[in-house]
């Protein structure tokens, strides 16, 4: 068994161990309340800009990808529009139109005169070019 003598020593050396680590603790970590406000203080301003810039940005791609929609939505209507103005003018009446304000008339299958040429070769694409 262990004695009172032994125990009251042992008491005091179980205490004296934790009492050390918090004397390390406050050593390592010695901030005093003015020093720890400033501190967390600029840790907050810090993360504010942070998060303003990270905002800021998802504001200018935001607006930067609804320009571009927008612009894409224009060359739509233009490229619709442009669509619409070809198929018109390919059309047999509006070329008919034109035509007959030129001048021109259908031609008369009687009159029509057919020249042909002996060791001419037709062409086969557009890269060929003249034939002499």
């Amino acid at each position: 068994m262990i004695g009172l003598k032994e125990q009251h020593s042992a008491s005091q050396i179980a205490p004296q161990k934790p009492l050390l680590v918090a004397r390390r603790r406050r050593q390592f970590f010695s901030m005093g309340p003015v020093s720890l406000c400033i501190t967390s203080v600029l840790l907050i301003g810090l993360m504010a800009v942070f998060y303003l810039s990270q905002v800021s940005q998802a504001v200018a791609a935001n607006q930067q990808l609804q320009d571009i929609t927008s612009q894409q939505v224009t060359l739509e209507r233009q490229n619709q529009d442009l669509v619409a103005i070809i198929a018109g003018e390919q059309s047999p009446e509006y070329i008919a139109t034109n035509a007959h304000k030129l001048g021109l008339v259908l031609a008369d299958q009687k009159t029509i005169q057919v020249l042909i040429v002996k060791h001419l070769l037709p062409f086969i694409d557009d890269k060929q070019g003249y034939q002499p």
